[in-house]
């Protein structure tokens, strides 16, 4: 399935990645977490629906990862991965991501959205709030270096 691009805010196009993306979606990727994840696993996700990239002229500004898994007949979106540039946090990229992976998950036949976010992260938490995700359960030491994930969720309209 391809996805037309979308444009909102401040010039921003969200788009499919591209392999030219890798470099700098890589590196957000290492600005933005202790533990990033490698190079090849972004390569891993190339020419999936919902891999998208907020862009910004050329510039890539922001990513997303996510992607839908069939369970007892119904489609279980997973927002994997997201992150912005620092330099263009709180400027409503994230919202534009979030907003166009939740389109593209809704597409591919996904009936809700689950996501995994670290505790201390209250920012991600109030954005994913805001599209409607509750806190379903805490995970005990999920991350690499003993912090709990908060696993959220959200149901999907057809």
């Amino acid at each position: 399935m391809t996805v037309p691009a979308a444009t909102a805010g401040e010039g921003v196009t969200v788009r499919q990645a591209e392999r030219a993306d890798l470099l700098a979606v890589y590196r957000i990727e290492t600005a933005s977490f202790p533990q990033p994840w490698p190079y090849d696993a972004f390569e891993c996700f190339l020419g999936e629906p919902g891999f998208l990239v907020a862009v910004d002229g050329k510039r890539v500004v922001g990513y997303v990862v996510a992607d839908v898994t069939r369970s007892y007949g119904r489609g279980l979106g997973h927002v994997k991965d997201v992150a912005v540039h620092p330099d263009r946090r709180g400027r409503g990229v994230g919202s534009l991501l979030l907003a166009r992976a939740l389109f593209v998950l809704t597409l591919d036949g996904a009936t809700s959205v689950k996501l995994e976010v670290r505790e201390s992260n209250h920012r991600a938490q109030r954005l994913y709030e805001s599209f409607g995700f509750e806190t379903l359960r805490r995970v005990h030491q999920y991350y690499d270096d003993g912090e709990d994930a908060l696993v959220m969720i959200r149901e999907l309209e057809p």
